[in-house]
């Protein structure tokens, strides 16, 4: 290849929660496919992930703890967050903690920085009111849905469809990723393993966290409808992040049930 020419993205240049981010999030007014809660929490949840492929973290029992590795990384406040507690939390606990719209908006900002998307707001007495990050170049997104497609036995990805308000209600304007659903699987379990539908091949570690993570938010069988959500299932139930973004959807879920019975 020559020196001067553009190499083409690959999807291994995002983390976890710069690709979910991509996937939930509209291409083209850049506003969040699922409601804020849930692109709070499953952020939460590809950061723990995130950190756990880097080696940094690991499950110990029913715990979370840091491991003695030091892996460059765009999370180091978050690693050294949970370093520095002097007692472990459970995985739901720590995405509990760690969602926010701060990280979400950090994360959309890392991206910003790198020219994937853009970042567009309004500004209301000096401050952006809302902000909200179209894509700029798809082609990280290109190739992550490439990766999944193969790693899923060539299942196409689902057209980009409605998004929802930004309370969470049902979408009705087009152009934008499906809204989030309730995730499907329930047991606890260990790191997930590689995705195999007829003729797949196997899926490197980081597109099988992807695929539990997509599942545990709802969007795995809106984005794929053709593909195995069996598999999916069992990656998500089987994987502790994506088990803690489910437990943790679960509570917030049940919480606006209760408020909205008051």
């Amino acid at each position: 290849m020559d020196a001067t020419t553009p190499e083409t993205p690959k999807s291994a240049e995002l983390s976890l929660p710069q690709a979910f981010l991509l996937l939930a999030t509209n291409d083209n007014d850049g506003k969040p496919a699922v409601p804020v809660f849930a692109l709070r929490t499953t952020v939460a949840g590809a950061i723990l992930a995130e950190l756990d492929l880097l080696g940094a973290i690991e499950l110990q029992g029913k715990n979370v703890r840091a491991t003695g590795a030091a892996p460059q990384t765009d999370f180091q406040r978050e690693l050294e967050q949970i370093r520095g507690k002097s007692r472990p939390h459970t995985p739901k606990r720590w995405v509990s903690m760690l969602e926010g719209r701060a990280e979400v908006q950090r994360v959309y900002e890392q991206m910003a920085a790198r020219g994937i998307v853009e970042q567009v707001g309004e500004r209301h007495l000096g401050l952006f009111k809302s902000t909200r990050y179209p894509e700029k170049d798809h082609g990280p997104e290109a190739a992550l849905l490439q990766e999944i497609e193969a790693a899923l036995g060539g299942a196409q990805a689902e057209p980009a469809k409605a998004e929802p308000e930004a309370n969470g209600a049902k979408p009705e304007a087009t152009g934008a990723k499906p809204e989030v659903e309730a995730p499907e699987s329930e047991a606890p379990g260990a790191k997930p393993e590689s995705p195999r539908a007829p003729g797949a091949q196997a899926s490197d570690p980081r597109i099988t966290a992807l695929i539990a993570l997509l599942h545990a938010a709802g969007l795995f069988g809106k984005l794929f409808p053709a593909a195995d959500r069996t598999r999916a299932g069992e990656l998500a139930k089987d994987y502790w992040p994506a088990r803690a973004v489910e437990d943790e959807l679960r509570m917030i879920r049940l919480a606006q049930e209760e408020a909205a019975t008051l």
